[in-house]
């Protein structure tokens, strides 16, 4: 699975283990499972308990699923090598708890916004259902997920301000219902302009993200500066 055109566009980017482009020796498993509606049900009744109710385990779940799954479409674009961004085509790793880690795409893209949106628009109902949560915010989340995967693959490249430009016209051709990606530049450094918020805070030992858009403006921005410093 990890040969072929994705072997290739994983191999112009720097560290693309961590990337998500290259998966740990665990069993693969068809993306397909991620917009099945008992399989993921299950997921969240694992994630989810007294400390945690379903509302939260499903929007961090998705928080990291999204970010896994558009990331191999979004590194063939970054690379002009277009891999599919189909759930039929993709494969995920995943570690025990049941967050992923890395996805491999088997073929080829064509139109990567449609695929995109495809792909999206199957699996957020099926979150939705299973966490008790509506869409609308799922969707601001892929958006957010779109946002930071073009900024790592950038920040790989050294190339930030070309990749991060590709999230414009690649929502606009998304659509509604989701939400234009942003960015904001602080102190020489560009970052997320995020339109969610995760809820990671309400697990067992979580805080608000650096980004947070419930963070008031200049505490966000304070703690961008202090982040700025490592890039």
């Amino acid at each position: 699975m990890t040969e072929g055109l994705q072997a290739r566009v994983a191999a112009r980017f720097p560290m693309a283990a961590t990337l998500g482009l290259v998966p740990p020796s665990v069993p693969l498993i068809p993306a397909t499972v991620v917009a099945d509606q008992a399989w993921v049900a299950q997921v969240i009744d694992r994630r989810s308990g007294r400390a945690v109710d379903r509302r939260v385990a499903a929007t961090v779940w998705w928080y990291s699923v999204s970010a896994v799954l558009v990331t191999p479409a979004l590194a063939g674009l970054a690379a002009g090598l277009p891999l599919s961004a189909r759930l039929t085509d993709t494969s995920l790793a995943f570690r025990p708890d049941d967050l992923p880690v890395a996805a491999v795409s088997s073929a080829p893209g064509a139109d990567t916004a449609v695929e995109l949106r495809d792909t999206i628009a199957a699996v957020i109902p099926v979150v939705a259902e299973a966490g008790g949560v509506r869409e609308r915010p799922l969707w601001a989340i892929a958006a957010d997920s779109v946002a930071n995967q073009l900024l790592a693959l950038g920040r790989a490249l050294g190339d930030v301000p070309a990749v991060t430009a590709l999230a414009g016209p690649l929502g606009e051709a998304i659509g509604a219902p989701l939400p234009g990606a942003r960015y904001v530049d602080v102190a020489g450094a560009r970052f997320t302009r995020r339109a969610s918020c995760c809820l990671v805070d309400h697990m067992p030992g979580g805080a608000l993200c650096t980004s947070c858009p419930r963070r008031p403006p200049a505490e966000r921005t304070r703690l961008l500066e202090q982040a700025a410093r490592w890039f």
